[in-house]
């Protein structure tokens, strides 16, 4: 007996491309460029928030479901942003992050051999959870350079066994935000088929422009059938506090809560009331955030188009998506692998994320979430380097 075997359900997911790739930029001291986070910490109000809970004594185990001041506060947001009233008892749950909301939802909602559609490329997260649920999932392909969702590809990709579409916008990694069009075409289809809707959309207040993000649980008749999650971690540039949460009908909420509980129970007992108070304290740190981000996307946007990276322009979200087939590389991967020691950068190859590789085998991920004068100098870089194979 192999006592160091790998369980099956883990067979054929890969271990995750953001580790390899950050750990790859601390080993070479490459500029990361790659995976998304922020140099720069969110509100210092927030920060003090969280030593006061630490020093207050808020450190043991929080309810499962979340401290009431951070359910309420959510609620507060999902009114005064988006008109959606909320009970903060029955359909509000707190989650480690949008991830562990990811994956608590799925496993709570969805049942061996069901299928789950979701947009390709999508967040690794989803391939691996819908594996570990024993899913099948069925991709419908946002099509480089536009990256806009073919109505008639989804419909095309609900069968018999669907069970649920999981959504994402603004979109990671393409920087698309659905119009409300398009939504409306994801409703139709869910309404008509009966289908579950779990919404990811922790970019909502990062979107650039004229572009609006348009919860899908406002439109008619999807609030009773959309689960929605988000966090703190991008809107409020605190990833690492890994603290997020799903809102919806009771009913979904607490298939949530339910796999949840067995999961991490509870999780961030001082930062809970931290992330109540830049909910309710600094409503308006996120425009602001999302003001400086669109400076920083047209810095590297500018930058990678000097260097030959020409980039569709993102509309949301942390990222830009480059095409590098004109270089002559095999795939992204490769590419990524040699970019250190060419140019001394990091980026992320966008093929973890497709099922058609022929659709994202040359697909590249750029992040704009860094600091004007490190862009700069990753792009100066990147224009000074030979990138061809």
């Amino acid at each position: 007996m192999n006592s160091s075997r790998l369980a099956r359900r883990l067979d054929g997911i890969p271990p995750t491309v953001f580790s390899e790739m950050s750990a790859l930029a601390a080993r070479t001291g490459a500029i990361n460029l790659g995976q998304g986070f922020p140099d720069v910490d969110g509100p210092p109000s927030v920060i003090a928030s969280a030593v006061a809970a630490l020093q207050s004594g808020a450190n043991q185990y929080a309810p499962g479901i979340g401290v009431p001041a951070l359910r309420q506060a959510i609620a507060r947001h999902q009114q005064r942003h988006y008109g959606l009233e909320l009970d903060p008892d029955r359909e509000v749950v707190v989650t480690t992050g949008c991830t562990e909301g990811i994956a608590a939802a799925l496993l709570g909602l969805i049942d061996p051999g069901d299928e789950v559609v979701v947009l390709e490329p999508y967040y690794d997260s989803y391939l691996a959870m819908i594996e570990m649920c024993g899913a099948v999932r069925r991709p419908v392909t946002l099509r480089a350079p536009e990256f806009r969702l073919d109505a008639d590809a989804l419909r095309a990709a609900v069968g018999p066994r669907t069970r649920a579409i999981l959504l994402n916008s603004p979109h990671n990694p393409t920087g698309t935000v659905l119009t409300r069009a398009e939504l409306q075409a994801v409703a139709d289809v869910a309404i008509e088929r009966d289908l579950v809707v779990i919404t990811d959309e922790v970019y909502e207040h990062l979107v650039f422009d004229s572009h609006e993000h348009v919860p899908l649980a406002t439109l008619p008749g999807m609030w009773e059938r959309t689960l929605t999650l988000s966090s703190a971690g991008k809107s409020y540039s605190f990833t690492g506090w890994k603290v997020g949460w799903a809102t919806g009908p009771a009913s979904l909420v607490g298939a949530v809560l339910a796999a949840k509980q067995w999961l991490t129970f509870t999780s961030g007992s001082p930062l809970q009331p931290a992330v109540a108070h830049a909910l309710d304290r600094e409503p308006d740190w996120p425009t602001a955030l999302a003001r400086s981000l669109q400076d920083r996307r047209d810095l590297l946007v500018a930058g990678l188009a000097d260097a030959g990276l020409v980039a569709r322009v993102p509309e949301g979200t942390y990222f830009a998506t480059t095409d590098i087939s004109h270089l002559g590389w095999e795939d992204g991967s490769s590419f990524c692998l040699a970019l250190p020691e060419r140019a001394g950068v990091v980026a992320i190859p966008n093929q973890a994320f497709y099922d058609d590789q022929d659709a994202g085998r040359h697909m590249v991920r750029w992040a704009f979430c860094k600091e004007p004068d490190l862009i700069s100098e990753g792009v100066r870089r990147l224009a000074a380097a030979d990138l061809t194979r």
